[in-house]
C-alpha cells in the first residue's frame, strides 16, 4: 500500500508503507501540531490536562493495535515459510522420483540391449543426472556484519562511494544526508541543505562530491569532505540526534555539519524523487513528480533538455555505467530507455508491469532490470527488449533494487524481506529477518540494497529501511567462503 506524504513545505515525498508497518513520524508530527495548539490556547489547566490525558490513551490504543497487527503478519509469515518448505520439498522429491524412474526405464531396456547399448544408456543416464543437479540453485552464505544508527526518519536510500573508499551515504526523510565510515560506523558528515525529504544520495565517481535530491523540488551538488579524524569509541548512535521515542536518549553532534551545496540544480515544479550522474559525470538526470526528467549540466548547473513522456509521477533514475544511456521508472507503469549518445537523443517505452515501476537499473552485461508494485521484478536484454528474458514473482512490493558485478539481484520488499536472486530468475538465497534472528534483519519496509563492488569491512551488502537503520551484509557463496 503506497501513501503519499509530499507537502507543498517539501515533506517525505512518498511513505510506502504496508499494513504491519506503524507510520510512526506522521502521528508525532500531528501529535506535536496539536500539543502546540493546546499549550498556546488559553484554556484552562484542568482542561489541558484532561486532553493529555486522552491522547496518551490514545496513543496506547494505537501502540497495542501496531503490536497485535504484527503478531499476526509474524504468523502468515511462519505459515508462508512452511509452504515455501513443503513447495521446495516437493521440488526436490519430484527431481529425485524423475531421476529414480529414468533409471528404471532405462534398467528394463538395458536387460534386452548389446554392450555398446549399455554404455550408451548409462552414460544418458549421467547426463540425466547432471539436468536434475542443475536444478538445485547455488546457495549463498548471508551474514549481518554490521548497523548504522542516527537518522530519525526513514531512509530513502544507501549509496556506497565509488572511489574506493570505506563510505557510504544514506538519504532520509528527515531533511539530511548523511556520509558514514563503513569500518567505524560513525557518521562522519552530516548534510542539511535541503528543506524537504531527501529521496536519493549518489557518489561522483572520481570526485569528492555527492549528488542528492529533494521533496523540496531541487537536487543539491556538495562537496564530500569528511573528517577521519573524530574521537574514537563513538558510534553512529552517538553522533546523530536519536528521536524522542528511542530508549536511547544520548545526542551528540561530532559529525562535521554541511548545509551548503556548491551546485543547485531545479527545472522541476515537484519532488524530485532520484538524481544520477550520466557517464562520464558531466551531465546529471534528474526524476521528478511533475512526470519530468531533466538533464543538466553540471559545470553550469543549467538545463540541457527536459524530457517528456511519462503519464505520472516517476519513481527512479539509473544509468548506465560506461555509455550515455538512462532509464526513467514512473507509476505509469512503464520505464524508459534515454539515449543521449548522439546530439538528439532517443527514447523507447517498456510496457512489461501492470503497477508502478519503482526502479529499474543497468547490469554490467548490458541488461536492464525492473521492480514493480506489481509484485514482480524482470530481467531485458538491451539487444531485443520486445520481452524479458526472467521474471521474478514476489509476495510484495519491490523497491529499490540493485544489481552486483557478479550478476547477483538483491530484492528489497515492503514486508522486511531481502531476497537474491540471479539474472536467470533463479532464487538463491534470502536475507535474515528480525523476527526470526534474534535482532537482525529490518523491522519495516526495507526501501533500497545497494552491493559494494569490493568487501569493506567483510560487507559487500548494504540494506535500509523505514526502522531508520541501515544493515551491511556479507554476502558470499560457500565455494567462496572455503576458498
Amino acid at each position: 500500500m503506497s501513501i503519499s506524504q509530499t507537502t507543498p513545505t517539501g515533506k517525505p515525498l512518498k511513505g510506502k508503507r504496508n499494513s504491519m508497518t506503524r507510520p510512526q513520524s506522521a502521528i508525532e508530527e500531528v501529535y506535536s501540531n496539536i500539543r502546540n495548539d493546546i499549550e498556546n490556547d488559553s484554556l484552562t489547566p484542568a482542561y489541558r490536562i484532561r486532553l493529555h490525558n486522552l491522547f496518551r490513551q490514545i496513543e496506547k490504543e494505537f501502540e497495542l493495535l501496531y503490536q497485535e497487527n504484527q503478531n499476526l503478519h509474524e504468523k502468515v509469515e511462519l505459515l508462508n515459510e512452511k509452504i515455501e518448505r513443503e513447495v521446495y520439498d516437493k521440488q526436490s522429491y519430484d527431481c529425485v522420483d524423475f531421476d529414480n524412474n529414468i533409471a528404471k526405464v532405462l534398467s528394463k531396456k538395458l536387460s534386452t540391449t548389446s554392450t555398446q547399448k549399455l554404455k550408451t544408456a548409462y552414460k544418458l543416464k549421467a547426463q540425466t543426472s547432471k539436468i536434475v543437479s542443475s536444478f538445485k540453485a547455488p546457495h549463498l552464505n548471508c551474514a549481518f556484519i554490521k548497523e548504522y544508527l542516527g537518522h530519525k526518519d526513514g531512509i530513502w536510500e544507501v549509496s556506497v562511494a565509488r572511489l574506493g573508499q570505506p563510505i557510504m551515504g544514506t538519504a532520509s526523510a528527515d531533511h539530511s544526508a548523511c556520509i558514514w565510515s563503513i569500518d567505524s560506523g560513525r557518521c562522519l558528515l552530516q548534510y542539511h541543505g535541503h528543506s524537504g525529504s531527501v529521496n536519493s544520495v549518489r557518489f561522483h565517481p572520481v570526485k569528492d562530491l555527492v549528488l542528492t535530491s529533494s521533496g523540496d523540488c531541487s537536487a543539491h551538488i556538495w562537496q564530500a569532505v569528511v573528517n577521519w579524524d573524530l574521537p574514537k569509541g563513538h558510534s553512529s548512535e552517538e553522533e546523530l540526534e536519536i528521536s524522542e521515542d528511542c530508549d536511547d536518549q544520548r545526542c551528540d553532534t561530532k559529525a562535521a555539519t554541511l548545509r551548503t551545496p556548491v551546485r543547485e540544480l531545479g527545472g522541476h515544479n515537484n519532488a524530485i524523487s532520484a538524481a544520477e550522474w550520466l557517464a562520464g559525470a558531466e551531465q546529471v538526470i534528474t526524476a521528478g513528480w511533475d512526470r519530468l526528467a531533466v538533464l543538466h549540466d553540471v559545470e553550469t548547473g543549467s538545463t540541457i533538455t527536459t524530457l517528456s513522456g511519462h503519464d505520472l509521477e516517476l519513481t527512479h533514475t539509473a544509468t548506465h555505467p560506461t555509455q550515455k544511456l538512462a532509464v526513467t521508472s514512473s507509476r505509469d507503469t512503464t520505464f524508459r530507455l534515454w539515449d543521449f549518445r548522439e546530439s538528439v537523443q532517443s527514447v523507447s517505452v517498456f510496457q512489461g508491469h501492470s503497477e508502478s515501476v519503482t526502479s529499474a537499473v543497468f547490469t554490467h552485461e548490458d541488461k536492464v532490470v525492473s521492480g514493480s508494485d506489481d509484485r514482480s521484478v524482470k530481467v531485458w536484454d538491451l539487444r531485443n527488449m520486445r520481452s524479458p528474458v526472467a521474471t521474478i514473482r514476489a509476495d510484495s512490493a519491490i523497491n529499490r533494487l540493485s544489481v552486483s558485478l557478479n550478476g547477483i539481484i538483491a530484492i528489497p520488499h515492503d514486508n522486511r524481506h531481502v531476497r537474491l536472486f540471479d539474472l536467470t530468475g533463479q532464487r538463491l538465497a534470502r536475507l535474515p529477518r528480525s523476527s526470526r534472528q534474534g535482532g537482525q534483519g529490518h523491522s519495516r519496509m526495507v526501501s533500497c540494497v545497494a552491493w559494494s563492488n569490493d568487501y569493506l569491512n567483510n560487507i559487500n551488502l548494504f540494506t535500509c529501511g523505514f526502522d531508520r537503520r541501515v544493515l551491511g551484509w556479507c554476502v558470499q557463496s560457500l565455494r567462496d567462503k572455503e576458498l
